[in-house]
């Protein structure tokens, strides 16, 4: 730790200059926008939302995401991990989410992420008796679940969005969604640091230009009179509604970020030379998993959607060495200035499919590979390949044919219609049972 702690120029409670500390929040910002804004996009263009209410749940993953990173960075009592910890909407939900919003629409989806939250809170309390059963094999396949779950929302949206509509697939669609991919991938592949924490950004950026030119950006609905020159914040504007099947089918998914929150957290304290054993790195784990329940229940309660902390950011830490958690409080404040004026996110709902195709794609196989890697670095022994096995066939299995649910209870399709419920149970039951000595 002493090693590391050399690469780090302002530490977690050092207050930087002004410059400083707007430069280094800046580059946080560039690297996390779009990974925010993708989420509420995916799902509403999923669920066929109009531009408004795209718009308006764009605003509010932003400003709720400024809210979770100010409780992280600053800390209220056993809220909070005190770094520089920044917070954004989870790639995680977007499968049971649709699912959810596809059976009862937004309310329903709102009340599953707000009632099945204590779930993740309670993992805070007891995280070293789940890890028993939340094992990092299990972890792996759920990671490997959500992004190759999620391919398939990347690549409907390089075509245009609308499988049923006469242009999806046109040479143009996938022209423009070549370009953003691509884009990315030189710029995430370059030497220059800012170029690769950027790339994502720059690449949509570049791809919405180019599909402007192309005339694929209609403008038709963005009158004064459609648009709101302020947003306040308004509890439950959208609605709320529960019910026990889509709580389940959340809950799980709560209890798979607890674990990343908890990896997102030891990093974060390692890049930033802190601890990673001892009561204070205890409780900041405690505390950041906590928090992370606690944002997600008041994303819920601001028609927003549950949100999980941002591993990239643990990179710029390590490559611009500020590690002050002060940063967080002007990434918190910027993100909820873009949350409060409506133009902001109008403009990213303007966006055409195969822009954000192109990106999401690539986003989404990172999400995979991930997975791949946390499962590839267990003792792959038969059981193992068992589990891996049968957690993978049911899961992606539903993803590919769901009509094999169409004949079971409405309660239980919203369950398991999503690959990453059905994979991660399959991965939990499997792995106490083969592994029960």
């Amino acid at each position: 730790m002493q090693n590391q702690s050399k690469t780090v120029i302002y530490g977690v409670n050092d207050r930087p200059p002004l410059r400083d500390t707007l430069f280094a929040a800046i580059q946080h910002l560039l690297a996390i926008f779009i990974a925010i804004i993708t989420p509420p996009l995916i799902i509403a263009k999923a669920l066929g939302m109009d531009l408004s209410t795209t718009g308006f749940l764009v605003s509010m993953s932003l400003f709720v995401s400024g809210v979770a990173t100010f409780i992280q960075s600053r800390r209220f009592g056993p809220v909070g991990c005190g770094l520089l910890c920044v917070q954004g909407t989870s790639f995680s939900f977007i499968g049971p989410i649709i699912a959810i919003g596809n059976a009862g629409g937004l309310p329903l989806i709102f009340g599953a992420c707000i009632a099945a939250a204590p779930v993740e809170m309670a993992v805070s309390y007891s995280f070293k008796y789940l890890r028993k059963i939340i094992t990092p094999l299990v972890s792996g396949i759920v990671v490997m679940l959500i992004g190759l779950s999620l391919i398939k929302a990347g690549v409907i949206a390089c075509g245009g969005g609308d499988t049923g509509s006469a242009d999806f697939g046109a040479p143009q669609n996938l022209m423009v969604a070549g370009v953003v991919l691509a884009g990315v991938m030189v710029l995430n592949g370059s030497n220059n640091k800012y170029l690769r924490m950027s790339s994502i950004f720059l690449g949509v950026v570049v791809g919405y230009l180019l599909a402007l030119a192309l005339g694929m950006v209609d403008f038709g609905n963005l009158t004064t009179g459609n648009v709101e020159m302020f947003y306040v914040p308004i509890p439950f504007k959208l609605g709320v509604d529960f019910s026990i099947s889509s709580i389940i089918a959340v809950g799980l998914v709560y209890l798979v970020t607890a674990i990343e929150a908890t990896g997102d957290v030891t990093a974060n304290s390692m890049v930033s030379g802190e601890p990673v054993d001892g009561e204070v790195y205890v409780k900041r784990v405690s505390g950041g998993v906590l928090a992370d329940g606690i944002n997600s229940l008041l994303a819920g309660v601001f028609s927003s959607f549950p949100n999980s902390i941002f591993a990239q950011n643990n990179g710029i830490i390590q490559l611009t060495g500020v590690a002050s958690r002060y940063v967080g409080y002007f990434i918190a404040a910027m993100l909820i200035v873009l949350g409060l004026f409506p133009i902001v996110g109008i403009i990213f709902s303007l966006m055409p499919s195969p822009v954000l195709g192109g990106a999401t794609l690539l986003m989404f196989g990172t999400v995979a590979a991930a997975g791949v890697r946390i499962v590839a670095s267990q003792k792959l022994d038969r059981k193992a390949v068992l589990i891996i096995a049968a957690s993978l066939s049911l899961g992606i299995g539903v993803e590919l044919m769901p009509d094999i649910l169409r004949q079971l209870p409405e309660s239980i399709r919203t369950i398991f219609s999503s690959g990453i419920t059905t994979g991660g149970l399959t991965a939990i039951i499997t792995n106490a049972v083969l592994n029960r000595k």
